[in-house]
């Protein structure tokens, strides 16, 4: 009897043992299941956190945005929207709808809610006088390449805009002196559309300043003065809209004073008035 007591007690053990091993068993599977589950959901949110960063940084919608300052100076690194000399098609020349100058203006009108539309006869000759401090400039304007942007100028000068103003800019790197306002940051409140493309600079042309992106000329111009004007062909459009006729060595002596900054005259220069021949 003692004898198969101890063999059911062994057996005993035996089966509890297996148990216990299985029950082990168990317990590790379980283990590497949930190490493996949790490895998985992080291995996926480390893929997920990737991309996101990746989404944050990446540049598939990294367009440029230009400058918008109202009638800020001729840049120095404008992108060139055709190579120099050569012309791409524009849509026509889109008129405001700002109203025409009075016969008389008593006060200088500076800032404006529209455009103008259109004030000038085409088929007329233009001729503006800029009286400065530093003596005369005459330029013929070319109302048959660019009848719009000399519309825009015609019109803003009739309406005393650049009355009392200075010629604020006097850059020798590329030979220009420019105003149309107190300073570069003066504008009409509106912009015009490029009339024409295809430049090339040379001394004695009158043309429009804008800022960096196209189409964006309001009030303020530029004088081209000497060779260095040339740099300026690969950097876009700037709308050539008359040719100067008388004082050139005017506008010479102008960009003559610039100072230390090479941007600035050394002395103040006042346009006092332009004037507005029509023939």
């Amino acid at each position: 009897m003692g004898t198969e007591k101890r063999q059911r007690q062994r057996a005993n053990r035996q089966l509890k043992n297996q148990q216990l091993a299985k029950e082990e068993q168990r317990r590790r599977l379980t283990r590497r299941f949930v190490v493996g589950a949790v490895a998985v959901v992080a291995g996926l949110g480390l893929v997920l956190g990737l991309a996101a960063l990746g989404g944050a940084f990446s540049n598939d919608d990294d367009d440029t945005v230009a400058s918008s300052v109202p009638g800020s100076t001729v840049p120095a690194s404008a992108p060139a929207s055709t190579a120099p000399g050569s012309t791409v098609a524009l849509a026509p020349f889109a008129y405001g709808t700002g109203e025409c100058p009075p016969e008389e203006v008593t006060e200088p009108v500076r800032t404006f809610d529209a455009a103008p539309q259109q004030c000038i006869d085409p088929s007329a000759t233009y001729t503006a006088t800029f009286r400065t401090s530093e003596g005369d400039i005459v330029v013929d304007l070319d109302t048959a390449s660019v009848p719009g942007t000399v519309n825009n100028f015609v019109t803003l000068a009739r309406y005393g805009y650049y009355d009392d103003t200075l010629i604020f800019r006097a850059d020798p790197s590329i030979d220009i002196i420019q105003g149309g306002g107190r300073s570069n940051t003066d504008s009409p409140g509106y912009e015009i559309p490029d009339e024409a493309n295809g430049f090339t600079y040379h001394a004695g042309q009158l043309a429009m300043a804008r800022t960096q992106a196209p189409n964006s000329a309001g009030g303020q111009w530029f004088f081209v003065t000497g060779p260095n004007g040339a740099n300026l062909d690969a950097q876009g459009t700037y709308v050539v809209f008359g040719e100067i006729s008388e004082g050139l060595d005017v506008a010479e002596s102008i960009l003559a004073l610039s100072g230390d900054d090479g941007q600035t005259p050394s002395r103040e220069v006042t346009l006092e008035t332009v004037e507005i021949t029509e023939s």
